[in-house]
Order: structure tokens, then sequence, then C-alpha cells
């Protein structure tokens, strides 16, 4: 028996916007003080708020400390900070052996966001601007689709009307249809502007019976921010009818039972035409009821054919197949050798082979490929896999090949190879390329994405890459590794080392005044270095948010030099005045030059 679901989100398009627009929360950090940013900090020259002040200026007393101790002693025993400093490495690390502390499923979930401005999405139909959907609040108040925006903004004068974009719908849709395809159902497709028809003929019991499956699916398109209804019955088109003019969220139409489910709904819900709903209306025709017991002849000359086969397709009567999409398979080639190979030559010939198959799919397509799979069947039954990727989408055969190249002495043919086949799990869009630099005679720039790919092959991809900046005052974490061909940018103003050292190194035997003059001696990897010159100092807060023992922590760092011309960056822990902030320590972080 066929069982169709109907998917119906009625508020598609404004709850897109909506989800683009929804800010992420943060969870909120547990209470705790927050060192206080101020222009005095009292004995110390360095503000709390960070920033230099070069020179030194001596402690005159002890009142500041004093009253930071007073305001500690003053909280509670939970709020007060706790004493541990900003580590080495700055990272927040949680203890081994330490059960993780499992969430209470018993607290209620969060009620839903409330939006209460009203919205709603324009589009122009020709001279006119009429509004393609509405927010609910804003049809609680008469503002319906079809309505012109100047009537709308005259009746809410602070409306919020923005631009509808109906590809963006679509693509949302399509791609829902293509997880349902991948993880729901074979059979699956878009049904008009607002929903998805599933087919779970064969299928239901697989994910718990079709109540459980409704309910999972209304549970997953909630938790993208999305407001579902859900009707299974036997034929599309009732589903379709029930999910939409239906008064249930989620319903469950046994078999045989259409006529009746569909008896007192409007005629519209059989997806009629306008100017058929507008015949139906003039002649009394409120309800599929009543289209039920009039003769076909008279009903198709005042409906029309299309009417009359959307009502036998609701009923069963003709049978309304569903066109399932079909996802993107990947482009392969496959090739059964005669006789079985084993030399190298041999091998490289049947790569040109595939790559120059697999190369005319991807044309065909418009992409390049951007990671091969060659598969190598031997005779005993065995197969190999070698992979190679590129820093940008290709069609260059040769370039495919000389990378594979590099490669084939990973091969083992064993008593030969009888098959193998080239496979692009990953493709990107791939266009045409600009030639106008090169006709005008001018020196195009030289394209590193063939180079890269050659010492990625070499050396492998994770040897290769650039440096991007990262939002955070901690040196260690603001910069991370991205793709060698991309064009970082946002990196800050002031001074850094060229090389910091994978952790800091702590030094001994170091000479400075305290709070603010830089070291004048230091001793790191058992050597001694003499300063003859300083800057500094930097001051650098822990990332409070990250974790409770930087709170205090807090890091001066400063630019010194040595007699033989060596530059470094060193840091102490602590300001020199508050024993919380760190317990004075000094650690080399980075090297200039």
């Amino acid at each position: 028996m066929t069982r169709v679901a109907s998917l119906y989100l009625p508020h598609l398009a404004i709850e897109r916007l909506r989800r683009l627009e929804r800010p992420r929360a943060l969870p909120e950090p547990r209470p705790a003080p927050m060192l206080p940013v101020d222009d005095d900090p009292g004995a110390c020259s360095v503000p709390r708020g960070g920033g230099w002040r070069p020179g030194a200026r001596w402690a005159q007393q002890g009142a500041a400390r004093a009253a930071v101790e007073e305001q500690v002693a003053a909280l509670p025993l939970h709020q007060r900070p706790p004493m541990r400093e900003l580590g080495r490495r700055s990272e927040a690390a949680d203890h081994p052996f330490k059960r993780p502390v499992a969430p209470d499923r018993r607290q209620p979930a969060p009620p839903p966001a409330t939006h209460h401005v009203p919205m709603i999405l324009a589009e122009a139909i020709g001279q006119r601007q009429v509004i393609a959907a509405a927010c609910p609040s804003a049809m609680a108040l008469g503002l319906t689709p079809g309505m012109a925006v100047t009537q709308a903004r005259a009746l809410i004068p602070d409306l919020d009307i923005r631009p509808a974009d109906r590809a963006a719908d679509a693509a949302l849709l399509a791609d829902l249809a293509l997880h349902a395809v991948r993880h729901w159902t074979p059979t699956a497709c878009v049904s008009g502007d607002d929903g998805l028809w599933l087919d779970l003929t064969g299928v239901a019991h697989l994910h718990g019976g079709e109540a459980r499956f409704c309910h999972r699916l209304i549970r997953f398109c909630r938790r993208f921010g999305l407001t579902a209804r859900v009707a299974v019955a036997g034929t599309p088109g009732a589903a379709h009818a029930l999910a939409r003019f239906g008064r249930e969220a989620m319903r469950l139409l046994p078999g045989g039972q259409e006529a009746q489910a569909l008896a007192p709904l409007p005629p519209a819900a059989l997806r009629l035409t306008p100017e058929a709903i507008a015949a139906a209306t003039r002649f009394g025709l409120d309800r599929i009821a009543d289209l039920l017991p009039l003769p076909r002849g008279p009903l198709a000359r005042r409906l029309g054919m299309t009417s009359l086969r959307r009502l036998d397709e609701a009923l069963g009567r003709v049978a309304e197949p569903i066109v399932p999409i079909v996802p993107q398979e990947v482009p392969v080639a496959r090739l059964r050798l005669l006789e079985p190979i084993g030399t190298a030559e041999a091998i490289e010939q049947v790569i040109g082979d595939l790559l120059a198959a697999l190369i005319r799919q991807l044309v065909e397509r418009g992409r390049g490929a951007r990671a091969l799979v060659l598969t190598v069947e031997r005779i005993d039954g065995s197969a190999q896999h070698l992979s190679i990727g590129t820093a940008r989408a290709t069609r260059d055969a040769g370039h495919l090949a000389r990378l594979f190249h590099l490669r084939i002495e990973r091969i083992d043919p064993g008593d030969g190879i009888e098959a193998m086949r080239l496979a692009a799990p990953r493709t990107d869009p791939l266009g045409a390329t600009t030639l106008a630099a090169s006709l005008a005679g001018d020196d195009a720039p030289p394209d590193v994405a063939l180079l890269v790919d050659q010492i990625a092959g070499r050396v492998g991809e994770e040897a290769l890459f650039v440096t991007a900046p990262v939002e955070s005052d901690v040196p260690e974490r603001a910069v991370r590794r991205v793709s060698p061909l991309a064009t970082p940018t946002g990196w800050p103003s002031w001074k850094r080392p060229v090389r910091l050292l994978p952790r800091p190194e702590p030094l001994v035997g170091v000479l400075a005044l305290l709070p603010d003059a830089p070291p004048r001696r230091f001793t790191w990897r058992g050597r001694v270095h003499a300063v003859v010159a300083g800057d500094g100092p930097e001051r650098i807060h822990g990332e409070w948010w990250r974790r409770d023992g930087e709170v205090w922590a807090v890091r001066d760092y400063f630019r010194v030099e040595d007699d033989t011309g060596a530059r470094f960056w060193l840091f102490r822990r602590g300001d020199g005045v508050d024993a919380a902030t760190g317990d004075l320590s000094w650690y080399l972080h980075g090297l200039f030059g």
C-alpha cells in the first residue's frame, strides 16, 4: 500500500531570514570578579586596561594592593577568584581523569524567540510591490500575501519590509530534499514552494513507524528554526491537502479514507488554478464534499479537466507519480584490462586514459576536480587506493597525471592489476578563465597552484600552509593555519616577532627592576645574555571568558636586545604589584629577525 508524507513549511521564507539573523547565544560565564579597567593603576605605571607605558614608576605605597585584597575578602567564598595564573601555553585544560558533568535534562527547554516587529517580504509584480510572505504576527494584524505593500505600510507604520528571495528559498528546499533522499527515503521531491513529498512506502519501519518518523521530522525542522506540519496519506494529493489545510500539526490518515478526510476542506486544497477556484466560488462549491456527488461531465465543463484530474489523484483514482530528486553522482571512470599489468609505465598509461574519460564528465558538468581517488584491483581480489588533492579546482590532465606520477611507487601491483577505477569525490564549480591580460600583451600573474600541488605531492599536504590572524590577545592563540593559496587579512598593527617558540621557555638568572623595567640580564638554554636595550612593558590580560584561571592573570611583554645584536620577545607573569596576577617568573616567547 502506498504511503506518502507531505512536509509543509508555512513560514519558510520568513524563518530562513530569521535563522540567518539569529545571534549565536554564548554560554553565560560563571560569576567571577573581573579585573577592573581604569586609568589609575595605583602603584603600577601600566594601566590594567592594557597598552604601553615606557619607563618605570616606583611604587610609593601599597594602598592599591590593600584595596584589591579588601574587595576580594568582601566577596563570598564561591565568588573569590582562584589562585591559578596564566600558564605557559595559556590553554584551558580539564582534569584528564575527571568525569564530565552530565547536563540536567529535567530543566525545561528555553522558550522560542519572539519577534515583536512584524515582518513581510515584498516582491515586484509589474509596477506594484506586493507581499510575498508575512510572519505570523503580521498575518494576525490582517496582512496577507498578495496585498499591496503601500496598503500594508499605511496600516502598520513600523513594519519591517524585506525583499523576497525566491531563489534562496528554492535552494533551501532543494538541500532539504537531498538530505531526505540520503537519510530518510530514496524517493523525495519538492512540492510547490513550501514543502516536500516523501514516499514512505516500505521505509517507515526503518524509522520506528510513521508516527515516530513524523515526530522526528518536526523536531528536525524545529532545530533549524522552521515551523513544520506533516500529513501522511495514501496519495500525494491527499497528504498535500491535509498538511496545508488541516488543523493538526501531524496527521496520519489510514488508507482508503481520503474522501472522508478531504470532504470538509475547501476546493483550493486540491491545488486548483485560480480560475477554477473562482469558478467554484461562483457556483457555490465551498467544500470538496460539494464536488463529489456532481456528475463528471458538468463538473469538467465548470472547473476544467485539470481540476477533475486533481480530484481523481487526491482520491487515488488516478496515479500521481512522484519524480524523485537524484543526488549528483560522483564522476567515475573505470577500465577493465585485457591482460594484467604490473609496470609503472603501463600503470601511468592507464591513468592517462582514465583521466581523459573523467575530464570529459567534468566538462559536461562544469566542474573541476579537487580530490581524486585511484582504486587498483589486483587479480588476487585485493584492492589498493591512491588519492591526490589539488589546491584549486582543475581539469588539466597533464597536471593531474604528474601528481599521480609522484606517488606511483606506492602502488604494489602484486601478481598483476586487472582493473582500475578513478573517482572524483570532491569537485568545485569551474568556469571560463579570463585571458584579457595575456591577449593585451601584459604579463599575467603567475599561478602558484600548480607548484603548491607538486610540492604537496612530495612532502604532504599538511606541510604547506600560511598563517592567518585570529581575534585574540594571547599571542599563541592569535594565529592559525590556512590554505597556502589563501590571502589572510586583518593583521594587527603592533609589532610581533617573526618566530614564536612552540611554547614559552623559562628563563633563569633574570636581573630586573620591578615593576616596569626590562631585564638587564637573563640566562636562556645555558647561555647568559646581557641586555643593552629594551622596550616595554606591553600588558596582556588573560581571556577571562575561557576559564576562571585567567581572570586575574597578567603578562608584561618586553622587547630586548643583547650585546650580540640578537633581539628577543620575553614576558613576566604578573604585574609586579599584586601576587594574584602571577608569580613574577620570566619566559622567552619569540625571536625577532
